[in-house]
């Protein structure tokens, strides 16, 4: 198994883990991203997304996407990931623990205090594999989102 930042010619490959992802999460039909969309953005001249994979024989099995967040509180940058998946018949082999122990070095090495990610309250086994890690839920704090017809009629 190894870790690397994604290539372009990983592509294919995050794409159809991002599918099986949303599959997972009982939501494949809100997909409208494409393999160029996310060309265009893991790859552009300034990104604004990252993606780690984690490789087995140099297949991909795993991604890790992620994004810069900041906490005004403690002044500092933190990694917000985005999307974390192993294939189902990778699982259980440390590739998920090897994403996360790369992005906490990424995190140590440029001086962010904090990892931190999403996961659905129904993802039992997620819930469990984060805590035993030393993760902990943020109970008291509600996700809000604004999209679609809601963001573009949004009072100005």
């Amino acid at each position: 198994m190894a870790i690397r930042p994604a290539l372009e010619s990983d592509i294919p490959a995050i794409f159809r883990m991002i599918e099986g992802l949303a599959e997972y999460e009982k939501a494949l039909g809100e997909v409208t991203a494409t393999e160029q969309d996310l060309k265009e953005t893991l790859f552009a001249q300034n990104p604004q997304i990252f993606c780690h994979v984690a490789t087995v024989d140099s297949e991909v099995v795993g991604i890790a996407i992620w994004h810069l967040n900041y906490s005004t509180w403690i002044g500092k940058h933190g990694i917000y990931i985005e999307d974390l998946f192993v294939i189902p018949e990778e699982r259980g082999k440390r590739h998920g623990l090897a994403l996360l122990k790369e992005l906490a070095q990424i995190c140590i090495a440029r001086g962010y205090e904090r990892l931190q990610w999403s996961v659905l309250d129904w993802n039992e086994p997620s819930i469990r594999f984060y805590k035993s890690l030393g993760a902990f839920p943020l109970d008291e704090w509600t996700t809000f989102r604004i999209s679609g017809d809601a963001l573009k009629n949004l009072p100005q």
